[in-house]
């Protein structure tokens, strides 16, 4: 895949007369797995909408190789960069298949052929997100987790060099939650796709990301490498929560120890 360049520059943005961006400027690490957390309504998913181009900015832009996305036409920003939203909506009766097989409406030609190569990227993502059973399903009869791996087959048909997930593991048990994020990071590795996610487990997220950004009040509170993000004085800022910061064993990446007022003893 081609490698892009996606930023915000100076960034404002909100709804209505509510300013949820305040400022932000920020720019992704190509081919690298970005992680946005902060605690609810620091405006991480107003970041991803903004940056997809559903909300239009304020003040400040978004761009991508270096072209703004408000100027880029829908059909070629769609080749290049995906989003899957937070709790999205399916058209009612729609099945499974019908649904993933949308992601690939960026690579239809103006007559809307369908393809071989079509087939083959919605095969192989039903396949990577084990939903091939699924297939033939009602999307609206399947439970929250069975239709969020389906949203997130339709973003993997798409197969764009940019891919922008909000909460992606929502609605997912720890094993789907992790399954998820071991099949971006082989995305992220085999392809050198693009991948920022927003992620509310700090954990994973420090675990699964190359990349860490925090936010506070619809500003950018600080980014880098997660073992120089995670850190006790960032979760005391950002989420005004006390906490201690160990290594993880298996991964050499940092861990969040939450501090409650039952449980620190001895610490």
């Amino acid at each position: 895949m081609t490698t892009h360049s996606l930023s915000a520059s100076d960034l404002s943005a909100g709804y209505g007369e509510s300013l949820i961006l305040e400022g932000l400027s920020l720019a992704v690490p190509p081919a690298r797995i970005t992680a946005i957390v902060g605690a609810n309504a620091c405006g991480k998913s107003t970041l991803l909408r903004t940056m997809s181009r559903l909300i239009s900015p304020r003040r400040g832009h978004v761009l991508l190789d270096g072209r703004s996305v408000h100027a880029t036409p829908t059909r070629e920003l769609a080749r290049t960069l995906g989003l899957l939203p937070q709790s999205p909506i399916a058209p009612e009766g729609i099945t499974v298949a019908d649904l993933v097989s949308r992601g690939r409406h960026p690579h239809q030609g103006v007559f809307a052929r369908w393809t071989r190569q079509d087939d083959e990227a919605v095969a192989a993502a039903l396949q990577a997100t084990k939903t091939t059973d699924l297939a033939e399903r009602p999307v609206d009869e399947l439970s929250g987790g069975q239709r969020q791996r389906v949203w997130i087959a339709m973003a993997l048909a798409q197969q764009t060099d940019i891919l922008l997930l909000d909460e992606p593991t929502t609605f997912l048990d720890i094993s789907h939650q992790v399954e998820v994020l071991d099949l971006l990071t082989d995305l992220n590795r085999q392809r050198g796709t693009t991948i920022v996610m927003v992620l509310h487990d700090l954990n994973l997220a420090a675990r699964y990301a190359d990349h860490l950004v925090a936010m506070a009040g619809g500003r950018l509170h600080v980014s880098g490498p997660p073992e120089e993000v995670l850190t006790e004085g960032m979760v005391r800022d950002v989420f005004g929560l006390e906490s201690r910061i160990i290594t993880d064993p298996t991964s050499g990446r940092p861990i969040m120890l939450p501090i409650g007022r039952h449980h620190s003893a001895g610490i």
